[in-house]
């Protein structure tokens, strides 16, 4: 971005100042779901070719139920860290379920409103939006005065933090359960996370409509043919979006899950653009 400064006058006619203009498009850089996606997903490769090279760079899931909630952790991790670098937002099946549903706090068992992740997720970028706004506008105001008072040091100093400064969006990992239904129920759930700006889908094998939590006994299982079918027309969707870095985890509770997930790995790796990295 270039260097910001304000004529203190309006434009001829009353019309906008194009600096304003500027300043607000600044504040509203991301302006689709899909345009979050791409962001983040970018973010999220980078971070994993990191932690492939290092392991003690790794990052940090947050859980959150409401888009208040992430907006203020952002806010804080900003304010006390400086940085939003490899933290992320974790979207648990179980809290959207226990806290989102309109049913009432419900089991983690796949029985809250499927509409209520993506809802979730558009919701929260909203809000990390808005912490956007609010911050670049609180330093357009500082930049103001100081070019009011003729503080060239001042002045410098917050054109500087508006040209590097960092967004509030960050990746969010999001809970598809097991894809709340058959293959195509689940592609269609989630294209609506990915268009809401989900770079990452958290997905499991098991039956939808017997889904059990993680730790808890008497889960079943479907046939791997079912669970690759899934996880293929959710990627394929993907880069139909040209989110060419997109990332999916399929969360396999088999006897054999390593073995699986290399196989899974490998025959993406084939199908998917050479650029593509699969974990």
């Amino acid at each position: 971005m270039k260097p910001l400064a304000s004529s203190g006058t309006r434009a001829p006619g009353g019309a906008i100042n194009p600096e304003y203009e500027a300043r607000m498009q600044l504040q509203d850089q991301f302006k689709t779901g899909l345009d979050v996606a791409k962001y983040t997903a970018k973010i999220m490769r980078k971070d994993m070719a990191e932690y492939d090279a290092d392991t003690t760079t790794y990052t940090q899931s947050l859980g959150c139920w409401h888009g208040f909630v992430a907006q203020q952790k952002m806010i804080s991790i900003k304010k006390n860290f400086g940085s939003t670098n490899k933290r992320y937002l974790y979207l648990s099946g179980w809290m959207i379920a226990a806290m989102r549903s309109e049913f009432g706090p419900l089991p983690d068992q796949s029985m809250h409103e499927k509409t209520a992740v993506p809802a979730l997720i558009e919701e929260i970028y909203t809000f990390l939006r808005q912490a956007d706004a609010r911050e670049l506008n609180k330093l357009y105001k500082q930049l103001d005065k100081a070019i009011k008072e003729n503080d060239k040091v001042a002045e410098a100093n917050i054109t500087n933090q508006i040209n590097n400064f960092e967004t509030h969006i960050v990746p969010i990992i999001a809970d598809i359960d097991a894809g709340f239904g058959n293959e195509e129920a689940t592609y269609l759930l989630a294209k609506k996370m990915i268009e809401a700006g989900a770079c990452c889908v958290q997905m499991e094998n098991q039956v939808s409509d017997a889904k059990q939590c993680g730790h808890q006994a008497g889960k079943v299982t479907v046939p791997m043919r079912t669970s690759w079918q899934k996880l293929m027309l959710s990627v394929m969707h993907s880069l139909s979006l040209v989110l060419r870095m997109e990332l999916f985890l399929l969360e396999l509770t088999l006897l054999a899950p390593d073995l699986l997930r290399r196989s899974l790995s490998q025959r993406l790796q084939e199908i998917l653009p050479p650029s593509t990295t699969v974990s």
